[in-house]
């Protein structure tokens, strides 16, 4: 079953309002809600960065149905490990079956201003957060955790209260290899559109097959999710100018890696033209042609689809989704 999601923007907009677009979200129909987790935005001029874990509670606190999650949370920096064991484990009492761990390996942006710590190579930032899901697992299974890993430690710990099942762990992968540790470790993977296909089909998919492949449990339920960046509207200048607030997903992995500063991402994201910006999104004022292109990403496997909007007019949007392309994707896909 194909399932639906809303992307809450938390670098664009602030709690209050996520909430309503959330509320908005589940009755238009959407299944989940996933929000970013950033100490900082990419944007310095009118950006937002709300805390999701306070933020999430509430989230939850006011919706009944929709599936809450992050995408994604880097639980090696900011976080220690423990913490956020403790966190949604809390979460997934509270609110069973509706809360998604979803955990990646990191941006400069956000650790570095927090901690003011030395942004270590990617080799280093993989095996932290490999490191760090053993341990929540760790805490969710064991009573009395005494950890000595290379990078995280605990002695004698316990988390007091957890839910009756796990929480879902959601592995963000941008290569082969965390996709592979996504499939052996995870309950899901989670990558974003606007990809050369071969990422896809010939490196991320695959990956996560031969992960499951050599797992433990290589028939568990396992969820490749995919965020969509589209831009949709009737009315054409607006579709393609909601992309400008966005620039910044246009820029390259290595144009943005190491940059730790809003205010130099967002003049770098200020100097891409319309043209760059408008490639990085689904971007269409046709129904049937949006939803033929967003098909072809649950053709090549993916299931779980969590839309992210650009524009400013965010109530306009979950309107528009709801009434013209919903209903088209579930037409096609059951």
């Amino acid at each position: 079953m194909l399932k639906l999601g809303y992307k809450a923007s938390a670098e664009q907009f602030g709690p209050s309002d996520l909430l309503r677009f959330t509320e908005q979200a589940e009755a238009c129909g959407f299944d989940s809600v996933f929000v970013s987790d950033h100490f900082q935005p990419w944007r310095h001029t009118g950006g937002h960065s709300p805390a999701s874990l306070a933020w999430l509670g509430a989230a939850a606190a006011r919706t009944t149905r929709v599936t809450l999650g992050t995408s994604v949370l880097t639980p090696t920096f900011r976080y220690h490990p423990s913490i956020v064991a403790q966190a949604f484990a809390t979460l997934g009492t509270m609110f069973p079956g509706r809360i998604v761990l979803g955990v990646g390996t990191g941006e400069s942006l956000n650790e570095v201003p927090a901690t003011a710590m030395p942004w270590p190579e990617t080799k280093e930032r993989f095996a932290r957060l490999r490191e760090a899901v053993a341990l929540i697992r760790k805490l969710w299974s064991e009573e009395r955790v005494t950890f000595e890993g290379q990078y995280y430690r605990t002695s004698r710990a316990t988390i007091y209260d957890l839910p009756a099942a796990p929480v879902p762990i959601f592995v963000a992968a941008g290569g082969p290899m965390v996709a592979k540790f996504a499939g052996s470790a995870g309950d899901g993977m989670i990558c974003t559109s606007g990809k050369q296909p071969d990422l896809y089909i010939e490196k991320l998919l695959p990956g996560v097959a031969a992960g499951l492949a050599e797992s433990e449990r290589p028939a568990r339920p396992f969820e490749r999710m995919i965020e969509m960046k589209v831009s949709f509207d009737p009315d054409q200048r607006r579709v393609r100018e909601a992309t400008r607030h966005w620039a910044a997903l246009a820029l390259s992995a290595e144009e943005k890696l190491s940059v730790d500063d809003p205010l130099d991402m967002e003049r770098l994201a200020d100097a891409l033209p319309l043209e760059r910006t408008v490639r990085r999104f689904i971007v269409s004022s046709d129904a049937d042609a949006h939803v033929n292109e967003i098909l072809k990403y649950v053709d090549m496997g993916f299931d779980h689809l969590v839309f992210h909007a650009p524009g400013p007019d965010q109530p306009r949007f979950l309107d528009l989704y709801a009434s013209h392309v919903l209903p088209g994707l579930r037409a096609h896909c059951g």
